[in-house]
């Protein structure tokens, strides 16, 4: 079996922030892909293409269209627990095995850093032998090509990146069905008041909704004088 460390610590790196510095390593990491040659050609090819158009344009502009496409709805998110759990109480406890995954291999999160991101699963993965980064990795095949769909939609070259992470886990890279964004202004909605006083991610209108009451404390019993 092929390695694939350089090829997936250099796919990690190409999801990151467009800052100067990442552009300013675009050539290593493509050539350390196209040395290991784990990735196949083809993939290779438009992976090149990335990299060329995030020197090509603006960096303003490449900045401004890497947060558009991550930061900005559910369907493009990096952050892989956000497929499966969204908000529900249940993504913390994932989060929590996770990172006991990565501490049990010798290996420590920053403070900054969240378990479920595309490019700390890769990074973990490439410390990994082959065939358990394969394995590890295609864990998660079905939220990558989710992710992979809606980038294709979008057009957004960075669906190669994670195309080629799915071909690294063996799996095929190809449009499925995937869960649209809401539109903006449905998404920032508030809650009709008083029904159910509801969140996303917690009881729904209809539901019994618990009424808590606290008695506030009068000014005499805190010892401040009336």
């Amino acid at each position: 079996m092929k390695n694939t460390r350089y090829s997936l610590r250099a796919l990690a790196r190409l999801l990151a922030y467009p800052d100067a510095q990442l552009r300013s390593e675009l050539a290593p990491l493509i050539a350390a892909i196209d040395e290991e040659a784990a990735v196949p050609a083809a993939r290779r090819a438009e992976l090149r293409a990335l990299a060329a158009d995030l020197v090509r344009r603006d960096p303003l502009e490449v900045e401004a269209r890497y947060v558009e496409t991550f930061d900005r709805g559910r369907a493009t998110s990096l952050h892989l627990f956000e497929h499966v759990h969204g908000d529900s109480r249940d993504r913390g406890p994932a989060m929590i095995d996770l990172v006991q995954t990565y501490e049990k291999a010798g290996l420590y999160l920053g403070p900054e850093e969240l378990p479920d991101h595309l490019g700390v699963v890769l990074e973990f993965a490439s410390t990994q032998p082959p065939a358990l980064a394969k394995a590890f990795l295609g864990e998660v095949a079905h939220i990558l090509n989710a992710i992979f769909s809606a980038l294709l939609k979008r057009e957004s070259p960075y669906a190669a990146v994670v195309a080629a992470v799915l071909e690294l886990a063996g799996q095929k890279a190809e449009a499925v069905p995937f869960k649209a964004d809401e539109a903006l202004d449905e998404a920032w909605a508030e809650p009709e008041a008083f029904d159910g006083c509801a969140t996303r991610g917690q009881n729904r209108p209809g539901q019994a909704q618990p009424i808590h009451i606290v008695r506030q404390k009068s000014n005499a019993s805190q010892g401040v004088a009336a």
